[in-house]
């Protein structure tokens, strides 16, 4: 695949500058990720190397929709890639952060029911160039309201553990080039016990999100099919591990589903796994967003509510995360779903 504008890091685009001034790399580098500029709005460069870097490090995302929701904090974007491939990003804008969800995968080949990119299958793993120009251009959104991009979560389109490589390579390059915090970015997955085990090894100190659903293994092989690979019990000592190893936050990500995960027996047994990791783990309940082909539905508000005290009650540190963006299909996949598509020849490359 064709390198872009996002994909070289500062090495590699020095090799892109061969010829130019030294200075020219910093210039560069700085209005990519500093400014947060488009090539051609880098007023310090000269127009023909503006032109050329146009040429040979296009960008990666054309817009196909984007939505703000009826309070304007949530923003959804809908991208095609070169390929005619089209990925989701959110922002969200909360009082004291802003935060962009991003995806990995063109598509996901985790099969999990409820999820509409589930639905629509696989089609391709991103680069890095790929992922960081999703957070480059939320960033970018974010400084026009005013606000600094705080958070990214790998939790858009994609399972970012079967994408390790270039995930952790787009982390890299937030951490370094963005300047975020590695304790502001967090990083799920639906249980790929190898690629928990890979984040454990790496340097920085990321935040782990597990999209649990359910604590027993036949639920969970029917909600999250990858559990008969990976089970509860390996699972919950890969978790153990990256405790041990990193200290930093655990949560559990809960879909709530009415009649299916949100009984009171389940939160036991959710409790009896959050007491496996010592209480390390943070539990996020999310009221389940309609998802076309599904046909159960979330959980109410009150039965929310109602789990959200039996696990508060058996000393789970839990949160009800906030509905957000329903009316502009903010749930992964759904507007990807809700989009025509338009059948693009693939463009030469140099």
């Amino acid at each position: 695949m064709s390198p872009t504008l996002y994909t070289p890091d500062r090495d590699e685009l020095a090799t892109v500058l061969a010829g130019e001034p030294r200075y020219r790399l910093d210039q560069l580098w700085e209005g990519l990720y500093t400014q947060l500029a488009a090539p051609a709005d880098i007023s310090n460069i000269p127009k023909q190397l503006r032109e050329r870097l146009a040429t040979h490090l296009p960008t990666s995302l054309t817009s196909v929709v984007r939505r703000e929701n009826d309070n304007g904090d949530t923003v959804k974007y809908l991208w095609e890639l070169h390929d005619g491939s089209r990925i989701e990003t959110v922002l969200m804008v909360y009082p004291d952060r802003v935060t962009v969800c991003v995806s990995s995968q063109a598509g996901c080949a985790m099969a999990c029911g409820f999820c509409a990119t589930g639905q629509a299958g696989f089609t391709r793993q991103l680069t890095v160039g790929e992922i960081v120009e999703q957070v480059v251009m939320a960033a970018r959104d974010a400084r026009a309201m005013h606000r600094r991009l705080a958070n990214v979560v790998f939790m858009g389109m994609g399972e970012p553990m079967a994408n390790e490589g270039a995930v952790w390579g787009s982390v890299e390059r937030l951490h370094g080039a963005l300047g975020l915090s590695a304790r502001h970015i967090t990083i799920s997955t639906v249980g790929l016990i190898p690629g928990i085990r890979t984040l454990t090894q790496r340097p920085l100190p990321v935040n782990l999100a597990v999209s649990l659903h359910a604590a027993n293994d036949e639920l969970r092989d029917e909600l999250v099919p990858i559990n008969k690979r990976y089970p509860i019990d390996d699972l919950m000592r890969a978790c153990d591990d990256y405790l041990e190893a990193k200290g930093r936050r655990l949560s559990f990500e809960w879909a709530m589903i009415d009649g299916v995960n949100d009984r009171e027996r389940d939160a036991a047994e959710l409790a009896t796994l959050c007491r496996r990791l010592r209480l390390a783990a943070h539990v996020n309940l999310i009221p389940l967003n309609p998802t076309p082909g599904y046909p159960t539905v979330g959980s109410s508000k009150a039965r929310v509510a109602q789990f959200h005290t039996w696990l508060t009650d058996l000393g789970v540190n839990a949160t009800v995360r906030r509905n957000r963006g329903t009316d502009i299909d903010a749930a992964c996949g759904q507007l990807a779903a809700g989009q025509p598509v338009t059948l693009r020849r693939k463009p030469a490359r140099d």
